[in-house]
């Protein structure tokens, strides 16, 4: 069995954030998806040992910076490959906070979308929390970066906690 089939699906790269305290946290995922429009459902795949995931059950709510092709590894890097119980992720980084309190990343962004969960589905190592829009903006007309453009260009890894690690 090949597993690099799995790299051919099509997935976009975001930061999902969340608060609680006024704490903030971040953290880089491809696993977003858009669920139904009517309410617009959006489904987020988060590990459970990720301080993000903790923010999320806590406030009830979530953002997505929608990453833009602008994002360098060592920006994506500080969102995926640092743990926000050691470091601020958010310290000289553009932020803004939504109506639910939650915090945004602006730098490297193109749009960002902010939801309230109103259901939560338990994936073994994951959960996969559903949001319903709250509110949401297009904050410029930059590319959107791709999973795939992630890999090819700026020549990224995946984590072993994201969904779509792959072990070769």
């Amino acid at each position: 069995m090949n597993l690099n089939a799995l790299r051919n699906m099509s997935y976009g790269m975001y930061i999902v954030s969340s608060g609680k305290d006024g704490l903030g946290n971040g953290q880089i995922a491809n696993t977003v998806f858009q669920i139904t429009s009517d309410p617009t459902v959006i489904g987020v795949s988060i590990n459970k040992q990720n301080l993000t995931h903790e923010f999320i059950e806590k406030s009830k709510g979530f953002s997505l910076s929608i990453l833009n092709t602008d994002a360098d590894f060592k920006f994506i890097g500080n969102f995926g490959f640092k743990s926000g119980r050691d470091i601020d992720k958010f310290q000289n980084i553009n932020v803004k906070h939504t109506s639910l309190d939650i915090p945004v990343v602006l730098d490297n962004t193109c749009a960002w979308i902010e939801c309230k969960v109103i259901n939560s589905v338990d994936c073994g190592t994951h959960t996969l929390f559903l949001g319903e829009l709250t509110d949401c903006d297009v904050l410029n007309e930059s590319e959107p970066m791709t999973y795939s453009y992630y890999h090819k260009v700026v020549k990224g890894k995946s984590p072993k906690t994201a969904p779509t690690f792959i072990n070769n």
